[in-house]
């Protein structure tokens, strides 16, 4: 099940089937996807619970699919990747255990990774035959390169959150990730949404430079006596 917790700034989901290692079913992703997608917090935090961040896709669920089915269940893990990535909503991930397949495209989806030091990472698809299909092997390259994206789609292979951290594939390691969410969600929710919309912005420089400057004159308008506080 999707669990949600809402606070004054900050949205928590949670990926609450501990006894799967928070693996997703259709029904599952779906209801990530709405709440990701019905709120108007500016932070939202999104974590598995007990000893697994998730472990991707229900293979009990993948197991009876066909060929239409899966390609139907591959476009659901897109639109909620989808939803996390362009939503105004700064996504944390708060990783804390094992991540998985579609457990990694998810947070690959979300705009900072913070994992504890007992997080591990890994593409196994390849070892069943299969690979990820959650928008994966776009987003994957773009955040860690192209070296980095094939060796570990290619092999399979596990990594800790020391080397993850090194190729770019998580933001920070803490012991409690949450505490990143929380230090997001103490700064100004329109400052925040734009610079996530600018970031993230796929356009062509002079485009993106032309947005950059429009939205920068909205929030310096809207932000004028805060800025002018401080330089007294």
């Amino acid at each position: 099940m999707i669990r949600i917790t809402d606070a004054s700034k900050i949205r928590t989901i949670t990926i609450d089937r501990p006894e799967s290692r928070n693996a997703l079913t259709s029904e599952n992703l779906d209801g990530l996807a709405e709440a990701v997608e019905h709120t108007n917090k500016p932070v939202i935090y999104l974590h598995g619970e007990g000893t697994a961040f998730c472990a991707g896709a229900d293979l009990d669920a993948v197991a009876e699919l066909n060929r239409e089915s899966a390609e139907a269940f591959a476009e659901r893990g897109q639109r909620t990747a989808n939803a996390i990535e362009r939503g105004d909503s700064v996504v944390v991930a708060g990783i804390d255990g094992f991540a998985r397949g579609g457990g990694v495209e998810l947070a690959l989806a979300c705009d900072l990774r913070v994992a504890t030091p007992e997080a591990t990472f890994a593409e196994p698809g390849v070892q069943l035959g299969i690979f990820g299909a959650w928008g994966g092997t776009a987003r994957l390259p773009e955040i860690v390169g192209l070296g980095e994206a094939l060796d570990l789609a290619l092999s399979g292979r596990v990594v800790d959150a020391t080397e993850a951290r090194r190729m770019g594939l998580i933001s920070r390691i803490t012991d409690d990730p949450r505490t990143v969410a929380e230090e997001i969600a103490e700064n100004a929710p329109d400052a925040l949404r734009v610079v996530k919309a600018r970031v993230r912005d796929r356009s062509s420089v002079g485009v993106q430079a032309a947005r950059e400057a429009e939205t920068f004159g909205e929030l310096v308008a809207e932000h004028a006596e805060d800025i002018a506080a401080q330089r007294e």
